[in-house]
């Protein structure tokens, strides 16, 4: 390796080494996705709100529930008394209520029986819009921030406004016969129903749109917490189901080594087949091949021969055998390729030979009287010789 190579490794090296380090000291970009998620700390998560529960619910156990609402409630169901044997609140808080029917239903059920339900989303399953006689519009027209208040006055300081994230949702419909609102969302001086309560049962439901008030950009920024409080003051101080993010169908993920990836052993043995596959490349990434013997192809020795046996008779002026020889050959090829008697050389031969041939007649009995010529001949010269040769060679040629 040369002076001049080795400056351009360094060089490319140092090169390298700068992309990474203004990579790394570039600030990292906010995730401004909004998942809602209990465990994410970016704007739009729920963490703050999620480990807070148990500062504002002293008394009640928080229990992550990380299954469909079904599968989590229908196994506390007693078929024989028609109860189930837990008590508490339902807690959900979404942009959009990942609810199916079934699962709807038995929430429905649960708040029957003298439980409550806490749902803050800005898209409701139909169901429970068909179950509760509400319905929601869009506002497409709102810009730029918007003011939170609750009905209830001794809430009346508790007022917030939001910049970011808002959603132009609000409750159009209302069965006043089982709801009561709440709290309101006020975009350009235009107040709209943003959360209700309604009777079910022996239970409550709480309804909230603008679920982007529980979110750690909004808790964090100002005073908004207070917000938040007053509308979870309205909530039992019972158990909290919380509807998590994180369902354990999902824990596995999307990959096709989820298995493997979830058991311990097959997770640290895959990792060390893989490790071991790398070290196996690096060593063995030269290419290795044995010295390749030279091997000189076997000369044709048929061209040898006949060029000697050529040379022999041409030197001995045989030409007798020459003309016998070439003679043979040529009828031997007629009788191969044309399915022809050679024995009689004579008017229908040559008719015959050119109607299989395709050659002119007047051409081809010049070549067949010259062979009956020369094999009746006794002695034949060179000049015979040459001139059977051009015949045939221009038989063979057209």
């Amino acid at each position: 390796m040369n002076k001049t190579i080795k400056i351009y490794i360094v060089f490319l090296l140092l090169l390298f080494a700068g992309a990474i380090a203004i990579e790394f000291s570039k600030p990292k970009p906010i995730n401004w996705s909004q998942t809602y998620n209990e465990k994410h700390k970016i704007p739009y998560g729920t963490f703050v709100l999620y480990n807070e529960l148990e500062s504002l619910f002293p008394k009640s156990k928080i229990q992550d529930i990380r299954v469909t609402p079904y599968e989590y409630f229908d196994e506390f169901y007693d078929w024989e008394d028609s109860t189930y044997l837990t008590t508490g609140t339902y807690m959900y808080i979404d942009n959009y209520a990942n609810i199916d029917d079934v699962s709807a239903q038995e929430l429905m059920d649960f708040a029957s029986f003298g439980n409550t339900l806490f749902i803050s989303t800005d898209y409701f399953p139909q169901k429970f819009k068909d179950s509760l006689f509400f319905e929601t519009n869009n506002d497409y027209d709102f810009s730029g921030k918007a003011s939170f208040s609750l009905a209830n006055p001794l809430f009346k300081n508790d007022s917030i406004t939001i910049e970011k994230g808002l959603s132009d949702i609000y409750f159009s419909k209302l069965d006043s016969t089982t709801t009561t609102v709440l709290g309101y969302q006020n975009f350009d001086s235009i107040p709209h129903i943003n959360f209700v309560k309604v009777n079910y049962g022996q239970g409550n439901i709480y309804l909230h749109l603008q679920p982007i008030a529980f979110t750690n950009y909004t808790l964090l920024k100002k005073n908004n917490k207070k917000y938040a409080s007053a509308i979870l003051s309205y909530l039992p101080d019972d158990t909290i189901f919380f509807d998590s993010q994180n369902k354990t169908r999902n824990e596995l993920g999307t990959t096709p080594l989820r298995y493997i990836l979830s058991q311990p052993a097959l997770k640290w043995a895959w990792f060390l087949a893989l490790l071991s596959l790398i070290v196996f490349i690096v060593f063995n990434a030269k290419r290795k091949q044995r010295v390749v013997k030279v091997i000189k192809p076997v000369q044709n020795t048929t061209v040898a021969f006949t060029k000697t046996i050529g040379n022999l008779y041409y030197e001995t002026k045989d030409h007798n055998t020459i003309v016998d020889k070439k003679i043979t050959f040529f009828l031997e090829h007629l009788r191969r390729n044309y399915v022809l008697d050679t024995h009689v050389l004579d008017e229908k031969f040559v008719k015959t030979l050119a109607l299989k041939s395709g050659h002119d007649i007047s051409a081809l009995k010049k070549l067949i009287n010259l062979i009956v010529h020369l094999k009746a001949k006794q002695l034949c010269n060179e000049d015979d010789l040459l001139r059977l040769n051009k015949l045939i060679e221009d038989f063979y040629t057209t």
